[in-house]
């Protein structure tokens, strides 16, 4: 690879970085990673070609063009959440996956927990997932357990932060949040 394909692959990286929150290259491996699948899998329940996906994972392409796909990363990111903390198992993640890859853009998991409010506002448990979602990509939850363990003593507050969302259950950690809002 030559300094302008460098350059060009590290400018897609940060508008990836800007655009989805982290490069899609470290997105997509996480979501491998966690859902169990090989990159055809995942470039099938998305929608795209394995081509396209490698594209996006190397940096060669900085933008997913179509919502439709954006939407289903997305619903895989709150699978992938929901496996972690094990309030789904990875059957029924089997089964779910399907649902995502027929998806057209219109929401199949999420038609009971609406993202966002009438005004624009992202809901609780987005926020919430967010959140988890961000400190699961920093760390395993047993090292965000053994962060907060050894936090306990001197910073309790922030401890019981960290083993609600890092490695928590979604609906515990809305709780949470919630009976921190005033």
């Amino acid at each position: 690879m030559d300094a302008a394909q460098q350059e060009a692959t590290a400018r897609a990286r940060d508008l990836q970085r800007n655009w989805y929150g982290e490069p899609l290259g470290t997105l997509f491996r996480r979501l491998i990673d966690d859902l169990g699948l090989n990159q055809a899998r995942l470039a099938g329940v998305l929608g795209l070609s394995a081509p396209m996906l490698s594209q996006l994972m190397s940096g060669q392409r900085a933008k997913i063009g179509n919502p439709a796909v954006v939407q289903r990363v997305q619903l895989l990111q709150d699978l992938a959440g929901q496996v972690a903390d094990g309030s789904v198992s990875a059957a029924e993640a089997t089964e779910r996956m399907e649902e995502i890859k027929k998806s057209q853009g219109g929401s199949v998991l999420s038609n009971t927990t609406q993202t966002t409010t009438s005004s624009g506002a992202p809901t609780v448990k987005r926020v919430v997932r967010e959140i988890q979602s961000l400190l699961r990509s920093v760390a395993a939850a047993g090292d965000i357990i053994e962060a907060a363990d050894s936090l306990a003593g001197t910073h309790p507050e922030l401890a019981e932060f960290l083993r609600v969302y890092g490695a928590g259950r979604t609906s515990d950690a809305v709780a949470h949040y919630q009976s921190h809002q005033s």
